[in-house]
């Protein structure tokens, strides 16, 4: 699954890519909102078990987010139960963001002059978070990644010894 996902960091709240998407679709599909002094961007985020899909009475919503105008009646009842606010209804026909399927450039990552959007795998995502995990635990079990011994690890060791050292003449 990919997903448009923007980088709070780098936006600048240009509004290219609103522009851009705008200029294609009549209504822009990407919001951008100031929170806490960054800019982050709504977009839909293709639930696995969507909710807007599940309660579109006409199931004009598809499971993987796609809008089917001829058949959306423009109920609203998609907007009220996405957990984003990403589906808005626009000419009396819900909106989402489909990330452009048809399309090998997608224009709001195009628009983006910092380079703060991307369309995301997240199947290539979790994959590379196991391979980190894994090649950890192997750096970990097999004693390839020793930490550098400070003082505190010194102090720490020293103790843990003498509380050993104290515990074994007890038992002697």
């Amino acid at each position: 699954m990919k997903k448009i996902m923007v980088l709070p960091e780098l936006c600048d709240e240009c509004r290219d890519c609103e522009k851009a998407c705008e200029k294609l679709y009549g209504k822009s599909r990407i919001s951008i909102r100031e929170y806490g002094g960054l800019y982050f961007g709504i977009t839909c985020q293709h639930c696995e078990d969507a909710p807007c899909a599940r309660i579109c009475p006409t199931k004009s919503i598809s499971e993987e987010g796609v809008v089917e105008k001829e058949s959306c009646i423009g109920c609203g009842l998609c907007t009220l139960v996405c957990p984003f606010g990403a589906v808005e209804i626009y000419n009396k026909k819900a909106e989402k963001c489909d990330t452009c399927p048809d399309l090998e450039e997608k224009p709001c990552i195009k628009a983006c002059s910092k380079k703060a959007i991307s369309l995301i795998d997240t199947e290539y995502v979790t994959h590379e978070k196991q391979n980190k995990y894994l090649k950890n635990l192997l750096d970990v079990t097999t004693g390839a990644r020793r930490k550098k011994k400070g003082i505190l690890d010194i102090l720490t060791a020293g103790t843990r010894s003498k509380a050993a050292f104290e515990k074994k003449q007890e038992q002697d």
